[in-house]
């Protein structure tokens, strides 16, 4: 019997999520494994403990702007709506600028939702029309 082929695009999500669980037993504050796992664990549909990785690395790197901004997009595809937006305004206030990946990332889309997201936007980016 042939094997199929998998899709390039097609990712082992088990595979990897075991791998990087695995290294995370031998070094509980590997970063880059934390922030893979948890980009894993999104992707895969399973927010719930995309949003424990987050809140692992909020823990690790209190003030990193994109730690936070990912904790916001975590909180907006649980529909935490207040909690996303207290997320994204502290990655703002640290720094994290790319509003116009922000304004694209389909993560955010709960929280895009709120007028408060664009008064938001508004106030710490006059110059863009959001």
């Amino acid at each position: 019997m042939a094997r199929k082929k998998k899709k390039a695009r097609e990712i082992d999500y088990d595979f990897e999520i075991i791998f990087f669980e695995k290294l995370l037993e031998k070094r509980p504050s590997f970063i880059q494994a934390l922030i893979a796992l948890g980009n894993v664990y999104t992707q895969k549909g399973d927010y719930e403990k995309g949003l424990e990785i987050d809140l692992r690395l909020k823990q690790l790197r209190r003030d990193d702007p994109t730690v936070h901004y990912n904790l916001a997009c975590s909180y907006s595809l649980l529909g935490r709506i207040e909690d996303a937006l207290l997320s994204l305004k502290r990655a703002i206030n640290l720094g994290y600028e790319d509003f116009d990946y922000l304004l694209r990332d389909p993560d955010l889309e709960n929280l895009k939702k709120d007028k408060r997201f664009r008064h938001l936007l508004k106030k710490v980016n006059p110059v863009r029309n959001c």
